[in-house]
């Protein structure tokens, strides 16, 4: 018996719920202290009111940021409705909002905060949020609980969005933005997932067949960023590669099916093992920053066999979410039985492999009386060493995002919360242990 089989078995759902409670209260709060509204910080610390209004009042705004948060609550909702959607059952606790509430509220925070309205001038932002709502209205109806309309509502006006940019130029696919200029993946991958989702399969298909003429790399058997027309009139390809451009591909092509998109899904989770991941512990060498846009050779995995593998990350900001995205489409590979096993069993280790070296890499979230004494003890600033911190890389599971003085942004612990929701949604299908943690 080796160790790894002698080892307890892993409590992912608690894992997930430390880390839904430790981003929920360390970037969660209320929207100009209005009632019934939630939305997450961009940075912890924040300043206070008394010691930075200005930059309280002009933090940048996310949008696509929070919609993802939409989703990682929407994960805990659906293990509190497994749990017996009670009180006892919550992630934070009986005395405080289910989490599906609270993503409720998170809505209703984004509308508030995007100026009255879920339009904005992004179609991946709008897509991300669309995917969100639709998960959530799911929760909705499963749990008896209210909000469904003002979800449908969303959803018919973000639909529109997606009509008017789902175009003929460059031969289909999705602008990424109003200015028209740019159709990538991005944005043609959630807009594709979500025709699927609500029941246009037509239309998802023209954009899953656009993004494999237009923007598949048969050389590595993975997506490239994006089409834009030249000076010339010629189609000039952003070759770009980046982790979460993978996903939701993957989630469209099973959501859609038939055998021709699910052999291409099954080749993509291989393609992303072979090429978009590192080994764990070996830093950051061979992770993408968010600028870089390469994929790895796979050089790094041939060298160093016995280590874990884990998918690379790509740095902060925006780049901060790359991985976690990622995750969860992988996650829903591993559990579709319509796949072939190996290809189902890559999916589940790679997910388990990376959520595993986020939570290996946390640290308590400690106050700092060197940084941002506005941040006052109770309010979810941390004081509480149950709180936790994820690393950014997964690769360097010591590379805290707040060492050196530095602030932690929403995306990078969003992404880490990600990974092991993924992890927990696959924990318990029939994989040997050892054969995910290979």
């Amino acid at each position: 018996m080796t160790a790894a089989d002698a080892a307890p078995p892993i409590d992912w759902h608690e894992r997930a719920n430390a880390a839904a409670r430790s981003v929920t209260a360390l970037f969660g709060r209320r929207l100009f202290f209005l009632p019934g509204t939630h939305l997450g910080a961009i940075h912890w610390p924040t300043p206070g009111w008394r010691h930075g209004v200005k930059g309280k009042l002009l933090q940048p705004w996310h949008y696509w940021w929070q919609a993802h948060y939409v989703d990682c609550l929407v994960d805990a909702g659906r293990r509190e409705l497994g749990n017996g959607a009670t009180p006892a059952a919550r992630y934070n606790g009986p005395e405080r909002p289910s989490a599906g509430r609270l993503a409720s509220r998170l809505v209703t925070g984004i509308r508030l905060r995007n100026a009255f309205t879920f339009v904005n001038n992004y179609y991946d932002d709008m897509a991300w949020l669309a995917l969100a709502t639709l998960r959530l209205d799911a929760l909705a109806e499963e749990t008896r609980r209210p909000g469904r309309r003002r979800n449908a509502a969303v959803r018919r006006s973000l639909a529109l969005q997606f009509d008017a940019a789902c175009t003929d130029d460059l031969g289909g696919g999705s602008f990424w933005s109003k200015q028209r200029d740019f159709k990538n993946t991005p944005a043609t991958a959630p807009v594709a997932l979500f025709y699927a989702r609500t029941g246009q399969q037509a239309k998802a298909q023209a954009l899953l067949d656009w993004l494999h003429t237009t923007l598949f790399d048969a050389g590595q058997g993975i997506y490239l960023d994006g089409a834009r027309l030249g000076p010339d009139g010629n189609v000039v390809i952003e070759r770009a590669v980046y982790t979460y451009n993978q996903g939701p591909v993957l989630g469209a092509l099973l959501e859609v099916g038939g055998e021709a998109n699910l052999a291409r899904a099954a080749a993509l989770v291989e393609a992303v093992d072979r090429h978009l991941t590192v080994p764990a512990g070996n830093g950051r060498a061979g992770s993408g920053s968010a600028g870089s846009g390469s994929a790895g050779s796979g050089n790094d995995r041939a060298a160093s066999a016995s280590q874990r593998m884990v998918l690379r990350c790509d740095g902060t900001g925006d780049g901060g979410l790359f991985t976690g995205i990622l995750c969860r489409y992988l996650a829903l590979a591993a559990a579709d039985s319509r796949l072939p096993r190996q290809a189902r069993a890559t999916a589940a280790r790679l997910v388990i492999n990376t959520a595993e070296a986020f939570w290996e890499g946390r640290r308590p979230a400690a106050a700092d009386s060197g940084r941002s004494p506005s941040v006052r003890p109770g309010r979810g600033n941390g004081n509480n060493p149950a709180r936790l911190i994820f690393p950014v890389h997964a690769a360097h599971p010591g590379d805290s995002p707040s060492e050196g003085g530095g602030v932690v942004e929403l995306s990078t612990q969003l992404q880490a919360w990600m990974a092991i929701e993924a992890a927990t949604s696959i924990a318990a299908l029939d994989y040997g242990t050892q054969q995910l943690r290979n």
